[in-house]
């Protein structure tokens, strides 16, 4: 079941949801089924002119694909030029009990001006415990300029039937636990990519 902007209250109360904030403003981005999260100041840029191929066999194509920008100052924006592919990434960092899951889901207002804020990763497992990176694109034609510190997505709690036996923090494969900054695909270490990796090697 989603939960309310009660239960919602009573999970961040009874500490089931964790949000760790700059300030307590959050509190005011509790809507009736949903949280919003706010916007950071970092985005991470594909070098794609640098570039010809990212390879999830190949953890060489990964090396110092992307870049990293910082905007200090929260009244100059970023520009997200159409057809443009960035990471964001929440200025909140999240952490869920083992018997909550979330999704990320992006604003009725942003989407209308052609701002998609996930590709496909839209789900927050029990357990985890960071930053959310935003997969953004702008499908408009036109440039879409984002703030550090505007809403820009908002998270929906559902509780599981019952607690994962392995949440996300004591996943072997878990890849982004405690992320802070904008982060890339990892897939390189997913095990059937290390498996092509090691095979072309011999």
């Amino acid at each position: 079941m989603i939960l309310s902007d009660h239960d919602i209250r009573d999970a961040i109360e009874s500490g089931r949801v964790k949000i760790d904030s700059p300030d307590e403003k959050y509190l005011e981005n509790i809507g009736p089924s949903s949280l919003d999260l706010r916007c950071g100041r970092h985005f991470k840029l594909y070098e794609h002119t640098k570039f010809s191929l990212l390879d999830p066999a190949d953890p060489a194509t990964f090396e110092n694909c992307s870049r990293m920008i910082e905007l200090k100052d929260p009244n100059v924006p970023f520009i997200v030029q159409p057809n443009d592919f960035i990471l964001g990434v929440t200025l909140e960092s999240v952490a869920l009990s083992a018997d909550l899951v979330a999704r990320v889901e992006g604003r009725s207002s942003l989407g209308r001006l052609g701002i998609i804020v996930h590709s496909t990763a839209g789900f927050v497992d029990p357990g985890f415990s960071g930053t959310i990176t935003l997969e953004i694109t702008n499908i408009n034609r036109m440039p879409v300029a984002l703030y550090p510190g505007m809403r820009v997505c908002q998270l929906a709690f559902e509780t599981l039937t019952s607690p994962a036996e392995v949440d996300y923090s004591q996943k072997k494969t878990q890849k982004y636990q405690n992320q802070v900054f904008p982060e890339e695909s990892r897939i390189t270490r997913d095990p059937e990519m290390v498996a092509i990796y090691n095979a072309r090697k011999k």
